[in-house]
């Protein structure tokens, strides 16, 4: 029973934590323009992070893997 004088309190921030961080996000911009993010991880070219990554595609590209 006693646990309940800390979770509740510790409940209560955290709900208001969460409040905070969506605000904030929202007045930053956030949300503004759903449709062109989602489409534009879809639109652009593969690139590649680094050379070991650009030289296993194109081993698996020669030996059909």
């Amino acid at each position: 029973m006693d646990i309940l004088y800390l979770l509740i309190p510790l409940s209560a921030v955290l709900v208001l934590a969460i409040i905070g961080v969506f605000g904030w996000a929202l007045h930053r911009g956030q949300f503004d323009d759903l449709e062109r993010e989602g489409e534009r991880i879809l639109q652009q070219e593969a690139t590649t992070i680094d050379t070991d990554q650009a030289s296993s595609q194109s081993v698996q590209k020669q030996f059909g893997g």
